[in-house]
């Protein structure tokens, strides 16, 4: 696409800011003044005006209203109406999230979803199916998916715009890859989802894939969308059939060079153990799975989290020896994590997550004695909010939606050509 007006404008003027220096092109200066420019009204507490926008990026008001009117254009942000000035002079416009939205999915050993996650952390639709699905073809699973992701896109507003698609699966994935090496506990191994879910399938969008529990730490690192949690670094434990695991540093995954950091659930807890899936003994997800704890505690697996808190206030004497066996397991292989990793917390989600005031005090305490710097400053444990089912798939979202906010002038080159006349003056 031709650059618009607006864009060679910019492109010919000096550009304000800590960007500016010698070396870097005007685009390079451009591309990443309208990544400053969207992560700090995304970020920020309220919505801000152009001037503030400008205060706190260090840019001057005019380059930050040029900006500001492309990422508008580009549905990137949005206008509010114009605040009552607390003085005299031109009325500031409070800039919020544009109407861009992304689908994520998610597939698991106990079922799949489909949902479609805007800008401003709002899901627009979502569809689930709740069924095991170890034994199915992969073929028949992406296929079914596939319909749910065609009722999602179908419900969200017409012409609202996609930045993307990614597809969450709870096994190994190689960075950049389309492949899908393994899914021990779905007994899938070199998948290629993208034969089915094509980009003529998913209305144009190329698929990318991620791992479950990285993209589900992405929920726990950012409150929505270029707005962060209160946690930034972190160890994810994701609590499903199969334990998964994400090393989250400054709010992003660490992948690691292949892309396989984080599998948690394989750490060996004791090499005498159990068979694993994948082959090894002794595994985590072999104590803390979701049918291990409910085979120890003798509830249902299904909802082995409700069941387990009920057993144990009720005095349950098995219930309370489940979750005892299973803070030991999880000592045994968190306290070699946070040893190599040096992380301040533990994130514990799925059906850990709804036992993790059960789990705290016991795991911390096997924390102390065996992580070496535990005395000076021991690692906390805490729970996902579990108030969302299928987290995975809204941090598939996010993640496409990160490459926007990361890169807003591809975006921008993507979806318009801005003709912005000259540009307006910054408002109060």
């Amino acid at each position: 696409m031709p650059a618009s007006r607006s864009a060679r404008s910019l492109a010919a003027s000096p550009v304000a800011g800590p960007a500016a220096g010698v070396g870097i092109s005007q685009a390079a200066l451009r591309a990443t003044n309208l990544a400053t420019v969207t992560r700090a009204v995304l970020a920020a507490p309220s919505p801000p005006s152009r001037a503030r926008v400008a205060e706190g990026t260090s840019l001057t008001r005019s380059t930050v209203s040029r900006l500001v009117d492309e990422l508008v254009a580009g549905g990137v942000l949005a206008e509010g109406a114009p605040d009552l000035p607390a003085r005299r002079g031109r009325p500031g416009i409070p800039l919020s999230a544009g109407r861009v939205a992304a689908l994520g999915m998610l597939v698991n050993v106990a079922g799949m979803t489909a949902r479609v996650l805007d800008l401003g952390g709002s899901v627009l639709a979502q569809a689930s199916v709740e069924r095991d699905l170890r034994g199915e073809s992969p073929d028949a699973v992406l296929g079914e998916l596939l319909g749910l992701a065609d009722r999602v896109r179908a419900e969200v507003s017409e012409g609202l715009p996609l930045a993307g698609a990614r597809l969450a699966l709870p096994g190994v994935v190689t960075t950049g890859s389309d492949v899908l090496l393994v899914a021990p506990n779905l007994g899938w191994t070199d998948v290629r989802p993208a034969d089915v879910l094509t980009p003529g399938a998913l209305g144009g969008l190329a698929l990318r894939l991620g791992n479950e529990a990285d993209l589900a730490a992405r929920t726990v690192a950012d409150l929505a969308p270029g707005r962060p949690g209160p946690l930034r670094d972190f160890l994810y434990v994701s609590g499903e059939v199969g334990i998964g695991g994400a090393v989250v540093v400054d709010g992003r995954p660490l992948s690691g060079r292949h892309g396989w950091a984080g599998e948690i659930g394989h750490v060996c807890v004791d090499p005498r153990g159990p068979s694993c899936r994948c082959g090894s003994t002794g595994c985590l997800e072999r104590y803390v799975g979701r049918e291990e704890l409910a085979a120890r505690a003798g509830v249902a697996a299904a909802d082995v989290g409700r069941l387990v808190r009920q057993r144990v206030a009720e005095g349950d004497s098995r219930a309370a020896e489940a979750v005892e066996h299973a803070a030991w397991a999880l000592g045994v292989a968190l306290s070699s994590a946070v040893t190599l990793i040096d992380t301040p917390a533990i994130v514990l989600g799925g059906h850990l997550g709804q036992i993790a005031d059960l789990l705290r005090e016991p795991l911390e305490a096997a924390l102390e004695q065996r992580v070496l710097s535990a005395h000076r400053v021991r690692p906390t444990v805490c729970a996902h909010d579990g108030s969302v089912s299928s987290p995975a798939a809204t941090g598939a979202a996010m993640a496409e939606l990160d490459e926007l906010l990361a890169r807003p002038d591809a975006w921008l080159a993507r979806v318009t050509d801005v003709d912005v006349p000259g540009g307006v003056a910054a408002d109060g």
